[in-house]
């Protein structure tokens, strides 16, 4: 575990994804969101992933918040082209300026595009969409249903999201059988929870 991982290279996206995100914070309660991606590329390294892989989980949302075109060179030269790669097939915003109230459109694109993704994105996605799923039972377990507050979708659209989700790692990601079973163990408290 971790055997993989290049610390020098790490070091550096970790700089970087603190001093990009260090303002930033997580929907529900508050959570620094340098905090949630780092645990989302601890999950990777758990997961036997490599350095590009732990890499892109730092930053692994980052064409959310910026222009894709504008800043792809910036994160190829600075990460390479693998890392580059991951995150733009993690996202599912091409414009950072979309409409928050196309939250469904956006997420059925990804979900189509999933079959087409390299296994380092499907990992690096199962890892981040458990940690949301873990952070959502956290936030609800202390506040209730006063978290869907806080976010733009359902959480109808919620459970929707995550089944399918669930069913797509089945399908595409090869092997990380014990993840993606603890990825449907999770959906199941998630859809209770909301359910009861």
């Amino acid at each position: 575990m971790g055997k993989n991982i290049d610390l020098l290279r790490y070091k550096k996206a970790i700089d970087f994804s603190y001093s990009y995100y260090k303002d930033k914070y997580r929907k529900g309660i508050k959570v620094p969101y340098f905090n949630y991606l780092s645990s989302v590329s601890n999950l990777i390294i758990e997961n036997n992933g490599n350095t590009d892989e732990a890499i892109a989980a730092l930053i692994h949302d980052y064409f959310e918040f910026e222009n894709v075109v504008r800043k792809s060179n910036f994160i190829k030269n600075k990460f390479g082209v693998k890392v580059l790669n991951i995150i733009k097939q993690c996202s599912d915003s091409e414009n950072y300026e979309v409409d928050k109230s196309e939250w469904k459109e956006k997420k059925k694109k990804y979900l189509d595009s999933m079959k087409k993704n390299s296994q380092s994105s499907l990992l690096v996605a199962i890892c981040d969409k458990m940690h949301s799923m873990s952070c959502i039972l956290n936030d609800h377990s202390k506040i209730g249903k006063k978290l869907w507050n806080n976010h733009y979708e359902s959480p109808d659209e919620v459970i929707w999201y995550y089944k399918v989700l669930c069913k797509n790692f089945k399908k595409f990601l090869k092997n990380h059988k014990i993840l993606k079973d603890k990825f449907q163990r999770i959906v199941n408290e998630l859809e209770y929870k909301i359910r009861n």
